[in-house]
C-alpha cells in the first residue's frame, strides 16, 4: 500500500486569517512555533493575532538554530513546550522549515509550514535537508509533508530578495533534473503525474522572475511574486513528493550532486543552496550536450545575477576533482550513476562557457 501526503495551501496577503478554519478538523488544542529568528520576527505576530479566540494556545516559540542538523532536532525534540503541543508551526526558509518537518516527524505531531521565504520547496516538501554540524551535508531525512501551507505574499514580498533570487535558482533544477533522471523509465501514474508537473516549473521562472525580483526589492507582493511563490512552493513540492518514493526517486540528480558535493568544501564567502544548484544545473546541460538549453538557462542566470562560473561560487577548476569524488558518494549518484569523467569535463566546460559569456 502506498500512501502520498500532499500539502493543501492558502495563499495571499491574508493568509494567515485561515489558520483558525484549517486547523479545526484537526482537533488542535496546542501549538508551538518552530523557525528562523528574522522568520518569527516577520510572521509570528500575524500568526498569533490570527489565533485569537481560536482557544488554541501558544506553548512556546523558539529559534531552530542555524542549520538543519540532528544536533539541533534532537533540542527540540526534548524541549518539554514542543512535546506538549500537538501541531508545529514553521516558519522560515529550507532549513527552518525542514528542522521544523523532521522535529514534528519524530513526536508524530501534525505540521503545518508558513514559508516567509521561498528560497526553495522545503515548505511542502516529504523531505528534508540534514547537515552535519559543520554545515557539510549529512543525508536525506525523508518525514511527512506538512498538513497545510499558508503563503502569506506580503510576507514573502517584504523579505531579503536575495532568498528569492535563491530560490528561483532553486526551481531551476526541477524540470531539466527530473526529466533526465527519469528518462527510460516505465512510469508508474505517481512518478508521470510528478514528471508532468515538473515540466510546468521552469517557464513561470522565466516569465515572472525579473519582475518578481523587481517587485521584491520595492516590498510589493505583485502577481509576479505571487507566481514565483506558487511556483517554487506548490509545483516543485508537489512535484518533489510525486517523484520522491519508496520504489523510485527522481528528483534530483547532477545540479543537487554538485551542490551536495561543493557544502564539504571549505572556501571564503556565503553561498545559498539555489545560488549553487543554478551552476550545477549548467553542470546537466553541458554533461548532456544540450546547446540549446544550455544557452537559455547561462543567459537568464546571467540577467538576474546567478552565477555562470565556478568563480563566482567561490571555487575554481583546482576543485573539480573533490566536487567530483564527493558527489560520487550523494544520493542521486548511488540512485542512478553518471560517468565521473564526463562530469569533471562538464564543470569545466560550463566553467569556460561562463568566463566567454562575462568577457562579453
Amino acid at each position: 500500500m502506498t500512501t502520498n501526503y500532499m500539502s493543501n495551501y492558502t495563499y495571499g496577503t491574508n493568509a494567515y486569517d485561515e489558520i483558525p478554519e484549517v486547523a479545526k478538523p484537526y482537533g488542535i488544542k496546542k501549538v508551538v512555533f518552530i523557525g528562523g529568528k528574522r522568520a518569527l520576527a516577520a510572521a509570528e505576530p500575524k500568526a498569533r493575532k490570527a489565533l485569537e479566540g481560536s482557544g488554541i494556545e501558544v506553548t512556546g516559540s523558539f529559534v531552530y538554530g542555524v542549520d538543519s542538523t540532528q544536533t539541533n532536532i534532537d533540542r527540540l525534540v526534548a524541549t518539554p513546550e514542543v512535546k506538549e503541543a500537538d501541531a508545529v508551526f514553521g516558519f522560515g526558509g529550507g532549513k527552518a522549515l525542514d528542522t521544523a518537518k523532521m522535529v514534528a516527524d519524530e513526536l508524530d505531531e501534525v505540521i503545518f509550514s508558513f514559508p516567509t521565504i521561498c528560497s526553495n520547496c522545503a515548505a511542502g516538501t516529504a523531505i528534508a535537508v540534514i547537515y552535519h554540524d559543520d554545515g557539510s551535508f549529512d543525508r536525506y531525512g525523508f518525514p511527512k509533508a506538512a498538513k497545510h501551507l499558508f503563503i502569506d505574499t506580503d510576507v514573502i514580498a517584504k523579505a531579503p530578495v536575495e532568498y528569492f533570487w535563491a530560490g528561483i535558482g532553486d526551481a531551476l533544477s526541477k524540470q531539466p533534473e527530473v526529466t533526465h533522471v527519469s528518462k527510460g523509465e516505465d512510469l508508474t501514474n505517481t512518478g508521470a503525474l510528478g514528471v508532468a508537473i515538473a515540466k510546468t516549473v521552469s517557464e513561470p521562472l522565466f516569465k515572472y522572475g525579473e519582475q518578481g525580483m523587481d517587485d521584491v526589492k520595492n516590498d510589493t507582493p505583485s502577481k509576479a511574486v505571487e507566481e514565483i511563490a506558487l511556483d517554487i512552493l506548490v509545483s516543485t513540492g508537489y512535484a518533489s513528493n510525486l517523484t520522491n518514493q519508496k520504489d523510485f526517486y527522481y528528483n534530483s540528480w547532477h545540479a543537487h550532486a554538485f551542490y551536495n558535493s561543493t557544502t564539504a568544501i571549505k572556501r571564503e564567502g556565503t553561498y545559498l543552496h539555489g545560488q549553487i544548484v543554478s551552476f550545477g544545473v549548467l553542470v546537466l546541460f553541458a554533461y548532456f550536450h544540450e546547446e540549446e538549453e544550455f544557452k537559455k538557462y547561462q543567459e537568464f542566470n546571467k540577467r538576474i545575477g546567478l552565477p555562470v562560473t565556478l568563480g563566482e561560487l567561490g571555487l575554481s577548476q583546482d576543485d573539480v576533482e573533490e566536487i567530483t569524488k564527493g558527489a560520487m558518494e550523494t544520493n542521486e549518484y548511488r540512485n542512478r550513476p553518471f560517468d565521473p569523467e564526463k562530469f569533471s569535463e562538464a564543470i569545466r566546460r560550463a566553467d569556460e562557457l561562463g568566463k566567454q559569456l562575462l568577457e562579453k
